[in-house]
């Protein structure tokens, strides 16, 4: 079925951010007839007035009138019953999804989501199924290769908790392990729903996934066994740099707070973390909440929460919060192992059906994992290269190489040397789950869980318990102990702070001083050439060049940073760079004295820039490098360019006039 691209379409969500990005989604799918509400109450008040919709799409948790009164009453009123509703929210959990089938919801989709997932639930809402473009549910013969291997496919998310499987991956490829029983197949996919799905419909064997999701699915009959921890440790928790400068809970207070699915651990820990502060966290609409919890996907997290006021952070897995840190839009709140000591997170669950099937391939994959996760902490500068690759096959999330290591050798990160799935955190996990925050159910572990796999792969010490019992006492210890933390924070902050920074820099000198600029937006250097001047234009600006057939804005860097003006020599040269400046590409010259060398920059020799009374001069300063001959300048190129940016605009503007 071809949908029409003018159907009329009532978006109901209260969240501001989450609704102009579901806008943004749906007009990219040429669906763009779309009415917006905020609640219930408004999407009613709308659909009283005009009735004519083809289509609602709503989400549940909303304050005054919320996603299933809403259906419950366009169902029950003549002229708006016959209208599909599909209801897009944070509360993946099957028995929500019975309760609104039952109510007459006509799709459900569980945030986050993308707009091939969108489209397939507005189609199934109009009374369509994917059945031509699903993936069939793997066969014997489909399974087994020309080698007589059996192909494992095992899917995963673009997280560090799932880099044992990347790590394996490369060990095969380089033959550095040979698998006698299988070969293996990853895919990378865009949400948590998309790995649940491969599982659903056994169009994957494994998956590394959430350990509560992975819970929920084998409670709602899908036939799955938990057969290994994918890690332990591995999450952060970040607050927003821009969110204001209130401190302690009030920061949070009345905000929204992203985690990455309503079963996961992170919807746990917030949870615990929150109420230990003074503070109730939940979903808008519930009752006495005073902090907003949002299913965002761990990928748009810090896209989200950049310069929106009213996100206060996130708990997500690593290397996301890291990266965000790096960025300059986040401040390290804590890593999740301060909060519980070895915690799980995600786990491996395998098809039962493969399991009784081929169970010699199951227990040399279960061997070769635990063997990965071992490599990752004997070679953590390995693991990060691979995973650079592996986490961002499609360069979407800009991932850097010390990003990746400073996350694998943090000593409170991500575990991977010991895998074994340990019955009594789970069962703490759905206890408190169920009993505290009355999501999901309590399911038979020992049914749930197969250490037959675990036990024949892992060494005896690593089936032996390890630090205190979980309860809620120790928890609630574990967070006063993270608020009077101090000086140990920043210091994680500022290792942190500097590793988007680590990387190639042209060093060049002004004066008897030297500066720095990323490689990167380098284009060119050349020597000094004709500069046509620009009347009406600021002192440091010299005029423009022309670089074959192009014209390139030039300035004196040194007038530029407030030095004086000195005679070109001969080794003076013209450094052109190139920046993104609000969406725009801009070129500009860069005169300077002398060319030096390419350095390299480690993170470990950057620091802060210190204050020098003047904001316009710290500006241009984005840290110092302590090197070991001397200490020089990393400029800001994005500050230096952008008053040029402002000139061309102006002059655009005037011309238009």
């Amino acid at each position: 079925m071809e949908l029409s691209k003018n159907i009329k379409i009532l978006l109901v969500e209260d969240a501001g951010v989450m609704r102009k990005m579901e806008i943004k989604t749906l007009k990219s799918l040429d669906l763009n007839n779309i009415q917006e509400a905020e609640n219930g109450n408004a999407a009613i008040k709308i659909l009283l007035e005009d009735s004519s919709f083809d289509l609602i799409i709503s989400d549940w948790n909303m304050p005054e009138k919320d996603g299933f009164e809403l259906l419950r009453w366009v169902r029950s009123n003549e002229k708006t019953k016959t209208i599909p509703f599909l209801m897009a929210t944070g509360r993946g959990e099957k028995k929500e999804v019975e309760k609104a089938s039952e109510a007459g919801v006509s799709s459900f989709i569980s945030k986050p989501f993308n707009k091939d997932e969108l489209l397939e639930k507005i189609k199934e809402a109009f009374g369509v199924k994917f059945s031509e473009e699903e993936a069939q549910p793997l066969t014997h013969e489909s399974r087994v290769t020309a080698s007589g291997k059996v192909k494992i496919k095992a899917v995963h998310i673009q997280i560090t908790d799932h880099l044992t499987l990347g790590i394996l991956k490369n060990l095969i490829k380089n033959n550095e392990v040979t698998p006698k029983h299988f070969e293996l197949e990853t895919e990378c996919m865009s949400s948590w729903n998309t790995v649940a799905k491969a599982l659903e419909n056994k169009t994957a064997e494994a998956a590394f996934i959430l350990a509560p999701l992975a819970m929920d699915l084998y409670n709602y009959g899908i036939p799955l066994k938990l057969i290994l921890f994918a890690h332990k440790n591995g999450s952060i928790c970040v607050k927003n740099k821009t969110g204001g400068e209130v401190a302690g809970a009030e920061f949070f207070k009345n905000k929204s707070f992203y985690i990455p699915h309503n079963m996961s651990i992170h919807n746990m820990l917030g949870h615990v973390y929150f109420n230990n502060i003074g503070l109730k966290p939940g979903y808008p609409g519930q009752k006495d909440v005073d902090v907003n919890f949002e299913v965002v996907a761990p990928v748009k997290m810090g896209e989200f929460m950049t310069g929106n006021q009213d996100a206060s952070g996130f708990l997500v897995a690593e290397p996301l919060g890291t990266k965000a840190i790096a960025a300059g839009s986040a401040e390290l709140q804590f890593l999740s192992s301060e909060l519980w000591e070895n915690h799980p997170c995600c786990v491996l669950a395998v098809q039962e059906d493969f399991i009784k099937n081929y169970p010699d391939a199951v227990q040399e994959f279960t061997k070769l994992l635990v063997q990965a996760g071992k490599v990752i902490e004997q070679r953590p500068g390995y693991a990060a290269e691979v995973a650079v690759d592996f986490l961002d096959p499609h360069k979407e999330l800009g991932l850097k190489v010390p990003i990746l290591k400073n996350v694998l050798t943090e000593p409170k990160g991500i575990k991977t040397n010991n895998l074994y799935p340990v019955k009594s955190d789970l069962d703490f996990i759905q206890h408190y789950m169920t009993e505290k925050m009355g999501i999901g159910s309590i399911i038979n572990l020992d049914e749930f869980v197969d250490l037959r796999f675990a036990n024949a792969a892992c060494p005896e010490s690593d089936k032996v318990s390890k630090g205190k019992k979980v309860t809620e006492n120790y928890l609630a210890e574990n967070v006063q102990q993270i608020l009077n933390r101090g000086l140990n924070g920043e210091k994680e902050l500022q290792s942190k702070t500097a590793l988007n920074m680590e990387g190639k820099y042209l060093k060049f000198a002004l004066g008897t001083e030297y500066y720095g600029i990323d490689i990167l937006k380098i284009v060119e250097i050349i020597k000094m050439v004709p500069i046509t001047h620009i009347p009406n234009t600021p002192h440091f600006v010299k005029g423009v060049i022309n670089l074959r057939g192009s014209i390139v804005p030039t300035i004196d860097l040194r007038l530029k940073i407030g030095m004086e003006e000195v005679e070109h020599g001969s080794k003076t040269r013209i450094i052109i760079a190139e920046d993104e400046i609000n969406g725009s590409k801009i070129r500009l010259g860069l005169i300077v004295d002398e060319v030096n060398v390419v350095c390299d920059v480690k993170a470990e020799e950057i620091d802060s820039a210190p204050s020098f009374g003047t904001e316009e001069s710290e500006d241009f300063i984005l840290a110092m490098v302590k090197s070991n001959e001397n200490v020089y300048i990393l400029l800001n190129l994005s500050v230096i360019m952008t008053p040029i940016n402002n000139l061309k605009k102006k002059k655009l503007a005037e011309e238009k006039v």
